[in-house]
């Protein structure tokens, strides 16, 4: 349980980080929700049980989240749980190969998935080891472990979101906060959506499918599983390590993909 405890969660408005804030909340910590989009942010919010308040924020920025973190510690009191979710969840570039990418894509997603961790967890650590101790989680990807053919600059920042955990985790295991990551696999959020879209103009097979039935024949061909996976997945994975429950789990990289990464390496 997590009762009692304050929780930050970036890119919370939506998709894995909305399912992430509601099950901390269900669990009885405070949500703080970062985002781009305050908006849509400020309305995830208000459906949590718990205290809860939203921050419209550009997680990349340096002043903009050392305000942000300092509103939430103002408002709560301190800080115990960081979610790094932030990201833009798909590949730069016309086609995401590295033949098409410029120096200006491959600095928009190390920005956006791996600047956007350094930013708030260094804004964030010093309030966590204020309050003797806490948690610390990065929603990396499978193509950080397995790298990517057509997602060359995404693989590569999310394998460096996942080195960074365990740098931070031996960093900080002192000061008894823990720090891992999450490597989720096929979720049906809006950045599959798009990936799909480019799948069925690719993939002559794909293109008298809905957007839906070539996600699940993808499912169907490389899931061993054989079912998708689910922010709810992603969600109580994240609040279990933020819990005492874990609290001997640090520097740990934990792949939810339904076996996807055995048949990479197998």
């Amino acid at each position: 349980m997590l009762t009692g405890k304050v929780a930050l969660v970036t890119g919370g408005a939506r998709g894995i980080g909305a399912a992430i804030a509601h099950s901390m909340s269900g669990q009885g910590a405070s949500v703080a929700l970062l985002d781009l989009d305050g908006a849509e942010a400020e309305r995830t919010a208000a459906t949590l049980p718990t205290a809860s308040m939203a921050i419209a924020c550009d997680a990349s920025a340096e002043a903009d989240v050392a305000a942000a973190v300092h509103a939430v510690t103002e408002r709560f009191g301190g800080l115990d749980v960081l979610v790094n979710n932030a990201g833009l969840g798909r590949p730069v570039g016309s086609s995401g190969r590295m033949a098409d990418l410029s120096a200006a894509d491959w600095d928009a997603q190390m920005a956006q998935d791996l600047r956007t961790t350094f930013v708030v967890t260094k804004a964030a650590l010093p309030h966590i080891k204020a309050r003797g101790g806490g948690a610390v989680v990065i929603i990396s990807s499978i193509t950080g472990l397995v790298g990517s053919t057509t997602q060359p600059a995404q693989a590569a920042a999310k394998a460096g979101m996942i080195s960074l955990t365990k740098s931070l985790a031996l960093e900080y295991a002192p000061h008894d906060i823990r720090v891992n990551a999450i490597c989720p696999g096929y979720i049906w959020t809006r950045p599959w959506e798009r990936l799909v879209e480019g799948l069925k103009r690719a993939v002559p097979e794909f293109a008298p499918l809905a957007p839906r039935e070539v996600f699940l024949e993808l499912i169907r061909r490389l899931v061993p599983m054989g079912r998708e996976q689910t922010v709810e997945d992603i969600a109580r994975l994240a609040a279990f390590l933020a819990s005492q429950a874990a609290r001997n789990i640090t520097g740990q990289w934990i792949s939810v993909d339904g076996g996807i990464t055995l048949r990479q390496a197998h």
